[in-house]
């Protein structure tokens, strides 16, 4: 067994029973009772903020209605019912039970959620941003009789109790916070606003941010240090790449104008997005105002590279271009590169701009770990369509045309080539993720 397995428990035997029931200040004060239309329309678009839909609705189900499942490293935990229904969901929820739940992952029957729940970033919304949310899911959404889920988890894992030792040590937000205004134009102001919305509904540190031995973030916020944002946490079989101006997979080629084309989207000109970033555009970042869009880049750019990552912008380099370009395939990658991937993305690895993204430069390519790039070469990848970027595209899956030395080849070659400087992969390394990702849909995406 795992000693990030065992933690919680060796944790939970000093807990302190009360904890799951205390009552947090600042928490009492319920939504006036002359709810209206204006504040269930804010707490909708609060819900998109928060990507609800992303992860409380299932494939093919109901509106958040739950049942979708998120892998963790000790079992799937499915997501739950948060609709109105009385029996089901939480139609009987008091504003406080959901405030709570929110800012200290306190259940109304005073149990702790997993931190699958990203409630170390919901504490830090506004006490008006939770209000208008909560109007939102108990009168705005349809009531849906769906039973939650348990977790498969196997027992003693699956108890909850040392979860409460686990937030006092790593989620002990605050009990409330203060409002942030969307509507100055100040730089400044702007970037306050884009902070908010990262680091509380947003949630990106949840997988943008490195986790330790114990699954917390090692920062939830840019002020605890540059981790925050440095990516690396593997979500599904994803790399989730850095958010930072960073020459691991960073933004330091990115302008404010490319990350708001990027969420409105899906797609710039350095990428696009794929696997478990697609349902975040869809759900939410495509449906965000765009001064938010704007504040949250002006947010992004404000941070520095990690400690020992320089901050270096990506440098073409042609020669593979000019080889590829004048029929020249001298190793095995390069003519599977030619015969699978040319047609779309070109010899000179620089895609078409907005249908097929680059390879050259590609922020994926950059990192240490090649994860993402393998996953989607074994189960194809789909581009998905959005209000502003309608087309929807789609990559074949490989799994059964390539064998895994020849993905790891291809991999390498794309890693390493047109200026990259991506890892290297092995055969055993495919193996590894063909077996995780065996019976995905295909092609991959939301």
């Amino acid at each position: 067994m795992r000693l990030r397995s065992l933690l919680p428990l060796l944790a939970g035997a000093v807990c302190v029973m009360q904890v799951a029931n205390a009552q947090v200040p600042g928490e009492q004060a319920p939504v006036a009772s002359g709810d209206n239309a204006d504040l269930i329309k804010r707490g909708a678009y609060v819900a998109i903020l928060g990507d609800c839909e992303a992860c409380h609705t299932a494939h093919d189900g109901k509106f958040l209605a739950g049942g979708l499942a998120l892998q963790s490293p000790l079992g799937a935990i499915y997501s739950t019912n948060i609709t109105p229904d009385r029996d089901t969901g939480i139609g009987t929820w008091t504003y406080n039970d959901f405030a709570r739940l929110m800012r200290r992952g306190i259940r109304k029957d005073g149990s702790s959620v997993y931190p699958a729940m990203p409630y170390p970033s919901y504490s830090k919304m506004t006490d008006e941003d939770l209000r208008a949310l909560y109007a939102y899911l108990t009168k705005g959404v349809a009531p849906v009789s769906l039973k939650n889920r348990a977790p498969d988890i196997p027992w003693p894992l699956s108890m909850r109790w040392p979860l409460a030792i686990w937030r006092l040590i790593y989620a002990s937000g605050p009990a409330s916070a203060s409002a942030t205004s969307s509507h100055e134009q100040t730089r400044d102001a702007l970037v306050e606003r884009g902070r908010y919305l990262v680091e509380g509904p947003g949630h990106c540190g949840s997988c943008h941010t490195p986790r330790n031995i114990a699954l917390a973030e090692t920062a939830q916020t840019a002020a605890e240090g540059s981790k925050y944002l440095s990516g690396g946490f593997i979500v599904d079989n994803w790399v989730a790449p850095s958010l930072r101006s960073d020459d691991a997979g960073g933004l330091a080629d990115w302008t404010d104008e490319d990350i708001v084309a990027f969420l409105k989207t899906g797609r710039n000109r350095h990428g696009a997005t794929f696997g478990a970033m697609n349902g975040v555009v869809v759900h939410s970042t495509a449906q965000t105002e765009d001064r938010d869009l704007a504040a949250i880049a002006a947010f992004l750019k404000t941070l520095g590279p990690p400690p020992g990552v320089p901050a270096r912008m990506f440098r073409y380099d042609d020669s593979v271009s000019r080889q590829l370009f004048a029929g020249e395939t001298p190793t095995n990658s390069a003519r599977i590169y030619v015969d699978r991937c040319a047609a779309c993305h070109r010899t000179d690895g620089r895609g078409y701009a907005g249908v097929f993204p680059p390879l050259a430069g590609n922020p994926v390519l950059q990192g240490p770990d090649a994860t993402s790039v393998a996953h989607i070469i074994l189960t194809g990848g789909r581009l998905p369509g959005v209000a502003d970027a309608p087309s929807s595209l789609v990559m074949g899956s490989y799994r059964d045309v390539l064998d895994d030395q020849q993905i790891a080849d291809l991999v390498t070659f794309l890693g390493q080539s047109w200026g990259n400087r991506g890892a290297a992969v092995t055969a055993s390394q495919v193996a590894k993720i063909r077996l995780a990702t065996k019976g995905q849909k295909m092609p991959a995406g939301e």
